[in-house]
C-alpha cells in the first residue's frame, strides 16, 4: 500500500527547478577551492563536477548525446561522467556558477525525461556537496516529498529494486510506499538510499534497514 501526497503541478516543479538552481548556486558560491575540489556522494565526481554536471541538463542535445554516447562506448554512467569532467576542466568555478543561475528559468531537459527528473536531480546532487562537506543544507519539503515519490518507481534511478518487499514509511511527511518489512527515516534520506546512497541510511530504522544495506552493497 501507497499513500502519496498531491503531485507538484507542471508549474510548481518548473518553479521549484528555477528555486534550487539559484540556491544551490548561491551556496556553492561560499565554497573554497579546497571544498570545491571534496570528493562528493558520487564516487567519480568531486564538488565542483557535480556542479559542472547540472549545468549540462539544459545545454544538451540529441547529436551531441550520440556523438558523446560512441566515445563512452554506450555507457550512460560513462558518458556523464566524461561529460561533467570536460565541462569542470574548461570552465572557471564563476562561469560554472553563473552557468547555473543562468539555466535557472530554463525547461528544456535531458531528451526523454520527465519535468520531474532535473529537480530530483537539483535535490540529490544538493546533499551529493553538502553531506560530504557537513554543511546544512534542505529544500522544501514538499520537493523532496514529490521527488521521493517519483525515484521509487523510477526503474532508471534502481529505486524499484532497492524498494521491493519494503514498507518504506516517511517520518516527516504522511508518505508511505509498499509492504513488507519496515524502513521509517525523513524523506531525504529515504530520497538518497533509493538512488543508491548509503549516506541516508544512518538515519533511518526498521528492520528492512539492514536488507537495504545489504542491496546498496557493490556489484
Amino acid at each position: 500500500m501507497s499513500v502519496v501526497p498531491p503531485p507538484l503541478t507542471l508549474s510548481d516543479t518548473t518553479a521549484a527547478v528555477a528555486d534550487e538552481r539559484r540556491r544551490l548556486a548561491d551556496r556553492a558560491a561560499t565554497l573554497t577551492e579546497e571544498q570545491w575540489r571534496t570528493p562528493s556522494l558520487c564516487p567519480a565526481w568531486s564538488v565542483r563536477d557535480v556542479i559542472a554536471h547540472l549545468t549540462t541538463t539544459t545545454r544538451l542535445s540529441v547529436p551531441l548525446l550520440v556523438r558523446e554516447a560512441v566515445k563512452a562506448r554506450g555507457s550512460f554512467d560513462r558518458m556523464e561522467i566524461n561529460l561533467a569532467a570536460a565541462r569542470a576542466q574548461r570552465y572557471s568555478t564563476a562561469e560554472l556558477l553563473e552557468q547555473l543561475r543562468q539555466s535557472a528559468d530554463s525547461t528544456r531537459r535531458f531528451p526523454g525525461s520527465s519535468p520531474l527528473d532535473p529537480l530530483m536531480d537539483l535535490v540529490i546532487h544538493a546533499q551529493d556537496i553538502a553531506r560530504p562537506l557537513q554543511l546544512s543544507y534542505s529544500s522544501p519539503a514538499r520537493v523532496v516529498t514529490a521527488c521521493l515519490a517519483h525515484v521509487v518507481g523510477n526503474r532508471f534511478m534502481g529505486g524499484p529494486e532497492r524498494a521491493a518487499g519494503l514498507h518504506l514509511i516517511s517520518t516527516d511527511s504522511p508518505w508511505t510506499h509498499g509492504t513488507g518489512q519496515q524502513v521509517h527515516g525523513p524523506d531525504l534520506d529515504l530520497l538518497l538510499v533509493l538512488s543508491g546512497r548509503p549516506a541516508g541510511l544512518a538515519a533511518l530504522s526498521g528492520p528492512g534497514v539492514e536488507v537495504l544495506r545489504e542491496r546498496l552493497q557493490p556489484a
